[in-house]
């Protein structure tokens, strides 16, 4: 395996993990431990196969194409529409759920340090624009900062899951946090687990990279997609199985009062002060390059001038809307990543099996995935279900 297929492979794995991994045992404790790993199992299963229509889709279209081209060349204007609404809601509604959640950490961060108890409001003005302005500066920047914060935190995730792991009660996974209904517990966790294996996004750039080799290609979104399932296996259990179900399902979606749960039942000063930069780091990788996305495509979509005004302005159109967002709905982290399903699967379930529809009626050469017509009813009929759950959970 050369480099460049290793390189793919942690880029599809790094797309995927991040803060979306804090909200998991949050959106899943009352649903208990193994109904959860039932539940990541099937969300890892349909994002796996959507990523092989996705790689399908991209082939047959011509390497180099970018979603929108894809989409343009199959469903047309409408088609192209439609991508664009659903990819700027996407990255808002992720932008607003870092900024929700961000602001939690940092809350804790100013009472652990400072003993200051710093309200909601100064918390996201003061994540916003501390960590907002390297979405102006431009991909080097962030992909420097990225690299080396992303490093870290896996690093860091290793070690906190290894000194948790002695500490966890197999009494506790057999248990789940009681709930006025259970079918709608499961409708709320099915939009936050689904979204925690988005990494769709960065497909098409790697059909470019590997220059459309589809064997390889095959082979780094099955194991690039597969190494988040594991992580996520263990993270939840070294959550629901120390702090238990109960707990924090009572945390009503805040990440403070969780990452303070796991800091106490370590033990070791240092271990944790680990579990806390873990958590920090995992929201602020993917805070970054949700926002860098966010501002290279509102640039491009209003023409901004490479100035100081110009970069003003579009700064200015990347963080109102979600920061209005996240002052104005604080305990959103949640609720926030759960809408974010709705667009996410636009855009990797719903338009993928639409252009494949489109490309196998007009050929049936090049690289088809598995499954034929039953597989995208199939696929189709997830992503309403997912849809309905949002709507309902909301």
């Amino acid at each position: 395996m050369n480099l460049k297929i290793l390189g793919s492979i942690a880029i599809v794995a790094g797309t995927a993990i991040g803060a979306g991994m804090l909200a998991l045992p949050l959106a899943t404790a009352a649903l208990g431990f193994y109904p959860a790993i039932l539940l990541l199992l099937g969300c890892w299963a349909i994002s796996a196969y959507t990523s092989l229509l996705m790689l399908e889709v991209n082939l047959r279209s011509g390497v180099g194409d970018n979603l929108h081209v894809v989409t343009g060349k199959a469903l047309g204007k409408p088609g192209q529409v439609i991508q664009s609404i659903s990819f700027l809601s996407l990255l808002f509604a992720l932008t607003a759920a870092y900024l929700s959640g961000g602001a939690d950490l940092l809350t804790l961060k100013f009472k652990s340090w400072f003993a200051v108890e710093l309200t909601n409001t100064p918390a996201v003005l003061l994540f916003t624009l501390f960590l907002g302005i390297f979405a102006a500066l431009g991909v080097g920047w962030v992909d420097k900062l990225s690299r080396l914060l992303f490093s870290t935190m896996v690093v860091l995730l290793v070690i906190v899951i290894a000194f948790l792991l002695p500490e966890v009660n197999t009494e506790s996974l057999v248990h789940h946090a009681m709930a006025e209904s259970y079918g709608k517990v499961w409708l709320t966790a099915i939009p936050v687990v689904i979204t925690s294996f988005g990494f769709h996004v960065c497909i098409a750039t790697l059909v470019r990279y590997l220059d459309g080799d589809a064997v390889s290609l095959r082979k780094v979104l099955l194991i690039g997609s597969t190494l988040p399932l594991f992580c996520y296996i263990l993270w939840l259990l070294v959550t629901l199985g120390t702090v238990g179900s109960e707990p924090i399902a009572g945390f009503n979606g805040k990440l403070a009062p969780m990452i303070s749960a796991l800091q106490e039942i370590t033990q070791q000063p240092i271990i944790s002060k680990f579990v806390g930069f873990f958590a920090d780091l995992a929201l602020i990788t993917s805070f970054l390059g949700v926002t860098m996305s966010l501002y290279d495509f509102l640039a491009e979509l209003i023409r901004a001038r490479p100035s100081f005004t110009g970069r003003a302005q579009t700064w200015l159109l990347t963080f109102i809307p979600p920061l209005a967002c996240a002052l104005f709905y604080p305990k959103g982290f949640i609720a926030l990543l759960g809408f974010a399903a709705i667009p996410l699967v636009v855009i990797s379930l719903i338009l993928p099996v639409a252009i494949a529809l489109k490309q196998r009626a007009q050929t049936s050469e090049g690289y088809q995935v598995i499954g034929g017509k039953p597989a995208l009813v199939v696929v189709s009929v997830c992503a309403v279900l997912i849809i309905v759950s949002q709507i309902y959970a909301a």
